[in-house]
């Protein structure tokens, strides 16, 4: 199974991995249009199309973060990389890159 978190427990990681000088492993299911519209600093597109394809693009160590605009496809990609995959430590990032912009969150 995965777990869930809202953009502020995100935000709060986020942070502290860039005050370390590291990175999230923060996967954005999107389609590149939207993400090219504005997403979180550092995370990675892997379209949940193609997520099946680039399962080994994801870290298999670590927390896995996974974001899309509203929270239901993240939650469908978790979904599949916990049962599929057999991938533990992920979260679903709880209202999306919409819940990241409302809180005035810097994002690309």
């Amino acid at each position: 199974m995965f777990d869930a978190i809202n953009v502020n427990e995100l935000y709060l990681r986020w942070s502290q991995a860039r005050e370390k000088g590291s990175t999230l492993n923060l996967i954005d299911v999107r389609s590149l249009e939207e993400y090219q519209s504005g997403h979180v600093p550092g995370a990675q597109l892997i379209p949940l199309h193609t997520l099946m394809a680039r399962v080994s693009d994801i870290p298999e160590n670590g927390d896995v973060y996974l974001i899309c605009r509203s929270g239901a496809r993240s939650a469908q990609a978790a979904d599949y990389l916990a049962r599929q995959c057999g991938r533990k430590n992920l979260f679903n990032i709880q209202g999306g890159t919409m819940a990241w912009l409302q809180q005035g969150y810097p994002v690309d």
